[in-house]
């Protein structure tokens, strides 16, 4: 049943893991990974609230640093962000440092606007853990957010050294250089990315940006389409794509961008 669980939480069902969890927690209260997705599950339907009183009778239960980490998460979902990040910051503060309770601290902190107290947090565990690749993720986007480019293209560059079948950190790489206006450098990579997962529409929109500002305007649009087909929640995104472009649209209504958007692109 825990394995079903589990499965039902990564295939996206999270009302059927909440289901499974709490049919094993009747048997065994205590059952951590039982706990863990069920927290999970809840998070998942922006229910983060319910969440926490299973968390904090487990955490006091057992030392758990997952458990803990999971916690904080939930009080931060939950609008709790000054409970949450106290909490991760007691997680965070183990040794060796338990890196997913700093990526959640760095997370929180970063959504609070304080961003270099995360670009902090993040280096002091990495000073005791060098070399972990997703905190140095981390501390590249926290750059990023602080407009500090060149410092982050420096850290994704080695990244993508030290671990190229990355796509995610390609991916970053390629906004950064998008950022900087080095259009056919990021497309490159978008087509790269786009090619090991053709469904990733974020990655197409941007795509689409490049072609756009490459003066490339049919071929952005198509790909604006596709990125959009079945996906109304980044209409926003397409919107901006067109307007903002040197070679793009602007729509009054949004009635007008969808209609356009939906145009067979033949």
């Amino acid at each position: 049943m825990l394995e079903r669980a589990a499965a039902a939480l990564r295939a996206h069902r999270p009302a059927e893991a909440e289901q499974l969890a709490a049919e094993i927690l009747k048997a065994n209260r205590t059952d951590g990974a039982a706990i863990s997705i069920l927290a999970h599950a809840l998070i998942a339907q922006n229910r983060a609230a319910e969440a926490i009183p299973h968390l904090e009778k487990a955490v006091r239960r057992a030392d758990d640093p997952g458990l803990a980490t999971l916690l904080g998460a939930a009080l931060g979902a939950a609008g709790q962000r000054a409970e949450a990040i106290d909490q991760l910051r007691r997680t965070a503060a183990r040794r060796p440092p338990f890196a997913p309770a700093v990526q959640e601290l760095a997370g929180q902190l970063s959504a609070a606007g304080r961003n270099e107290e995360a670009i902090r947090a993040v280096e002091e565990a990495l000073a005791i853990l060098p070399g972990q690749i997703e905190l140095e993720l981390v501390l590249a986007r926290l750059h990023m957010v602080c407009n500090r480019r060149g410092t982050a293209r420096t850290i994704l560059a080695k990244l993508r050294e030290a671990a190229p079948g990355r796509t995610d950190i390609s991916i970053e790489l390629a906004r950064a250089m998008m950022l900087d206006g080095e259009y056919a450098a990021a497309s490159d990579i978008y087509r790269h990315a786009l090619g090991l997962n053709p469904d990733d529409a974020l990655t197409r929109a941007e795509l689409a940006t490049c072609l756009l500002e490459m003066g490339e305007r049919d071929a952005g649009e198509a790909a604006l389409r596709r990125a959009v087909q079945g996906r109304p929640q980044l209409l926003g995104r397409a919107a901006h794509a067109l307007a903002v472009s040197s070679h793009g649209r602007f729509f009054f209504r949004p009635s007008a961008l969808q209609k356009f958007l939906q145009r067979d692109s033949g």
